[in-house]
């Protein structure tokens, strides 16, 4: 098929790969203008639009489709269908109508649950055992469409964000390249009424913990805060963010460090902080940051 892909963060780059591996043809790839990063604030391409550049791939960064030039430009591609993931713009009615077998959107969710910007985040933080990637022919509405495939996997114990972005990504590039094998054969399915949860973009000021949460809520904020924006503490003075975490026996006053090993209190039960990153510095596994920071046992993590 003659496709355009519109994707912009890493998630995007494995599905942009599965597309061009499968032998269908990019005509273009959009996705979101460079922006400052890094130490000198100079602009830098997303993931999606340096993949798309290293296949010497065409790549348009449109500020917005709004215009009756951008939507012009985009029809004039003669695209038999859009592929859509993680692209970050809203694409308007014209758009959407543009390709011959429209628009079709790979969403990290088992919808109707956790439509929005933050799905895989959310499912950790609310404790769901399972979620999964589908396939979806995009309409005006978020992320309401129809169903076409959809594949789901079990959330791990101690699994972050991270871990379960990397398989949903896999999920979502092998899914879509099934889905575009089988068009003609993948009734839509409509999405239920019942069971829309929407998952709202993550607001760092849930990223401090509250230790006087119990211990299931404060290890589902660690883990679905991993790596970003990055659960935290402080303690004297020093902001720690915690990256990996789980479940342990232990009881105290919520916020107090009850071994050398960081298990800490919480309001019901204890958590064992496994991997924490202080400002400035690099990620570290709990034994060798310890040897650095050296919390002490007794110390009072509320306090900050």
């Amino acid at each position: 098929m003659r496709i355009v892909f519109m994707g912009t963060p890493e998630f995007s780059v494995s599905v942009l790969d599965a597309l061009v591996d499968a032998g269908h043809e990019i005509a273009a790839v959009y996705s979101q203008p460079p922006r400052p990063a890094g130490r000198g604030k100079k602009d830098r391409p997303s993931p999606v639009h340096a993949r798309a550049e290293a296949l010497g791939l065409e790549v348009r960064t449109p500020v917005s489709l709004k215009s009756a030039e951008a939507q012009a430009e985009f029809a004039a591609l003669n695209a038999d269908v859009a592929v859509v993931v993680a692209y970050g713009l809203i694409l308007p009615q014209v758009i959407l109508d543009a390709p011959t077998r429209g628009c079709l959107n790979i969403h990290a969710s088992l919808l109707p649950r956790w439509r929005g910007a933050a799905p895989i985040h959310r499912a950790i933080m609310a404790g769901d055992a399972q979620t999964g990637v589908c396939i979806m022919q995009m309409e005006a509405g978020l992320d309401t469409g129809p169903v076409l495939l959809r594949d789901a996997l079990d959330i791990g114990p101690e699994e972050t964000t991270a871990q379960l972005h990397d398989r949903l990504s896999v999920m979502g590039a092998r899914l879509i390249v099934e889905a575009l094998g089988n068009l003609d054969d993948l009734p839509p399915q409509v999405q239920p009424e019942e069971g829309v949860i929407y998952a709202a973009k993550i607001d760092k000021a849930e990223a401090r913990i509250d230790w006087s949460r119990p211990a299931v809520e404060v290890d589902r904020l660690i883990r679905g805060l991993s790596p970003f924006p990055g659960a935290w503490f402080e303690v004297d003075g020093v902001r720690v963010k915690v990256l990996g975490s789980r479940l342990v026996d232990g009881a105290g006053p919520a916020g107090e460090v009850l071994d050398a090993a960081l298990h800490v209190a919480c309001g019901e039960g204890a958590v064992a902080l496994t991997r924490l990153q202080k400002a400035g510095k690099g990620a570290q596994d709990v034994d060798e940051f310890q040897r650095g920071m050296q919390i002490a046992v007794g110390a009072d993590l509320s306090k900050g």
